[in-house]
Order: structure tokens, then sequence, then C-alpha cells
């Protein structure tokens, strides 16, 4: 029988997803490991994640977190740099770097194969670094000619007068990290750093076709690894509306602009509701900003509403780089927007569409164990489990406008917004 390629296949919404829980060990060290099995599957990754102690830093060394996890590769005690690009190419391996507001660590990406060999010099850069001047002083170099052509870009210097705008100036997370922030690094802040600071609180999270004697080699091979034990209060932020930050460039022939606000937890019983809201407003390609100001008045080539993730509150940004005339009715729009979202009927087509949209997005986000275990750390490291998936894909199969509405008028204010025009 040949398929009738003319029509496309009908959309099904499953009645209900059930999630497999990572099997959950702890180590002799005290440390929890997540692991999520992959049959037949011969990639493993395995993700050391602990908390970032930035704000312990003092604002003269708030560089020093990102230099020491840059370090790394750089050379252990038995490897140079060059032996450990070499040793992980030869074993089709990747390391990868983890930074955060909140969290900070390393992850390894490699083959079944050759995970037993590549485990004991994955656990020597969490152990055995050694910092060499030389190549410090190469990234150092680096480093400061990137923030320099950063900082040049309007988009870049948007973003980050909006952080300090949202979070404050002094805050680790409203900090802006100048040429000169690199120039006070040294090697010993970053040994200091390395002993005391960086494996705080870790978390392992696994995903692989592992068998109980390779799980036990993680346990032998990471069991003694040294971490250290803190107990931190996450900051709590309030929005209090500021005017927006102008930044003039006369030259710019765009402004980068940026908006946003506090929102509540993802523990929050309306999270839910607040997130189809931003859905609705920027967070796909036919929402009605770009429909506005991108398709009606050709204004920007993109325009986006987002949320960002923090354990005691997330946050909201609108961001859009617009030709620089049109600037002052980009905002007005944006407003504009916001406001007919929150008090003027959803028409039904728009609501299925955004409805099946955010169904199909969730369904296809768990595609993988990979991606599973990546879920589930996000969720994990905000205190809820798996089942906040099962719950949002109930609200999304049954949300009416009035939820999305009402959520909306309470919880975002034009008064709360900070932001930020560069341009």
């Amino acid at each position: 029988m040949s398929l009738d390629r003319t029509t496309a296949p009908p959309f099904i919404i499953p009645e209900e997803i059930s999630f497999i829980k990572p099997t959950k060990r702890t180590l002799p060290n005290g440390v929890h490991l997540y692991f999520n099995s992959t049959p037949n599957l011969g990639a493993v990754r395995i993700e050391v994640n602990g908390e970032s102690l930035r704000g312990e830093l003092g604002v003269t060394k708030k560089m020093v977190s990102f230099f020491t996890l840059h370090m790394l590769l750089e050379g252990t005690v038995t490897k140079s740099g060059a032996e450990l690009d070499d040793f992980f190419d030869y074993y089709a391996s990747e390391v990868e770097i983890i930074s955060s507001f909140e969290h900070q660590g390393i992850a390894l990406l490699t083959t079944k194969k050759h995970f037993s060999s590549v485990l004991p010099v994955f656990r020597e850069l969490m152990t055995e670094a050694v910092f060499p001047e030389k190549e410090l002083q190469k990234l150092k170099s680096q480093k400061a000619l990137n923030i320099s052509i950063q900082f040049e870009k309007n988009a870049v210097r948007a973003s980050h007068l909006f952080r300090q705008q949202l979070f404050g100036e002094s805050h680790p997370y409203g900090m802006i990290s100048e040429e000169r922030d690199v120039a006070l690094i040294n090697r010993e802040d970053l040994v200091d750093y390395y002993q005391n600071y960086l494996w705080v609180n870790p978390e392992i999270f696994i995903a692989g076709d592992l068998t109980e004697n390779e799980l036990e080699l993680i346990e032998n091979v990471l069991g003694d690894l040294p971490v250290h034990s803190y107990q931190s209060t996450p900051p709590q932020f309030a929005n209090i509306g500021k005017e927006l930050l102008i930044e003039n460039r006369e030259k710019s022939v765009q402004s980068s602009v940026r908006l946003g606000c506090h929102l509540i937890p993802k523990t929050h019983p309306d999270y839910h509701a607040l997130s189809v809201f931003n859905t609705f407003l920027g967070g796909y390609f036919g929402s009605r900003l770009i429909k506005n100001i991108r398709e009606d008045k050709g204004h920007t080539y993109g325009i986006y509403s987002s949320i960002g993730g923090l354990k005691s509150s997330d946050y909201w940004v609108i961001a859009a780089d617009v030709k620089k005339e049109y600037t002052s009715e980009v905002l007005d729009e944006i407003y504009k927007e916001l406001e007919i979202l929150q008090y003027q009927e959803i028409p039904i087509e728009e609501l299925e569409t955004v409805r099946n949209y955010l169904i199909g997005n969730l369904l296809s986000t768990f595609s993988s164990s990979f991606e599973l275990i990546n879920r589930f750390k996000g969720i994990h490291q905000a205190g809820l489990d798996l089942s906040f998936y099962e719950n949002r894909l109930s609200f999304l199969k049954n949300f009416q406008a009035a939820d999305i509405q009402r959520t909306g008028q309470q919880l975002i204010s034009q008064d709360y917004f900070v932001g930020s025009i560069v341009g």
C-alpha cells in the first residue's frame, strides 16, 4: 500500500505522559548520582554539577570562577594541555564546561566502548589541575580582547545592562565583567577557588548504556572526590521598577532593547499559566510580538520573550534589535500587545494553535534519555520532580483563555519593568 503524502497525519495528543525516574545512588563521599539507562545507545554523558558561590568572592574577584573552570583542560599533574587534547580526541570524547548563575561544573561525553579508559582522566581534571602560568596569561589576554569586542556589540551591552538593572550592580548576577577585572586575576586565586569553592554540594547526572559494573566503577573513581558542603539561602528579588537605562551610540543604525521583571518560581501553582502567557506574547515564532513588530511593521528581524530560571524565582525578558528610528514606537507596541493579551479576548483559533504548539514542543523535548536527564536536572535543582511535566501536559490540554489572562493580569505589570536600550 502506498502512502498518501498529500495529507498530513493527524495530530494526536496523548492522554498522559509518564517518565522513568532516574535511578538514585549515593557515593561514599555523600554525593548523589542520578542515572538514566539508554539501552543500545553507544554514547555516555556524565555531568558533575555543583553550586556556584560567586557571591562569596567579592567584586574584585568576580572572574575567578570563569578562569578556574576554563583552565581545567590546560594541564594536570600527569598531562599537559596538549596531551589532554590529544587524549580526548583519540577516544572521541569531549569535555564541556558548565557555568550559570547558580551552578558550575564539567561534563564528559564519550563512548561506552572507551568509558572506563576516559573516566579516570576526567577525574584528574577535578583534582589534579595545575593551572600553568603561561596558559593563564594567554587565556587572560584572549578574554580581555573578547570583552573589548563584546562591549562594542549593542545586543551584548544591552543584556549586560539589563542584568544590572534586574539584579542590582552589586549582586553577583548583575555584575558586569570588564577588561580591568581580568588583570586582577592571578594563579593563586584559581588554586584557592579550585580547592575550596569549586565542588560545592555537587550532584552527578548520567545517561548511558552502563552496566552495574560500570556504575560501580564510577563510584570507585568519584566516590572519594573532595567535596564541600555549604548551606546557602537562595537570594530573594523584588520588582521595584526603574526607568529604562539608555546608552546612546550615535553611529549605530539599530537599537538593542531589553525589558523584563522578576517572576514566580516553578513551584508556584500559576507557573504553567504564566509560561503559556509568555508564549502567546513572544515565546514562539507565531507570537503576537513577531506578527506585529516583525511581520506587520518590519521594525526588527526578530523579537522574543523568554523565561530564565533561578531557584527562588524565575525572571522574564523581552529582547529585540530594532531599527533605531523606531525604538520608541517598538516600546509602545510591546506595551500595547501586553495589555491586549491581558484584557482582550483571545481568539479560539490562536488559543488552539498555541496549545498544540506547546504540547508538541513538550513531547519533543523528551525524545531521548539524554534530554530526559537534562530536563530532570533542571526541575530537580528547582526542588521539583518529573511530575512537573505530567502536570504541565495536563494544564496544556485543558487551559482556557481566562486562566492565561487572569495570571497575566495578576503577575505582569508595566510598573514592574526594568530594562535597557543601547544604540
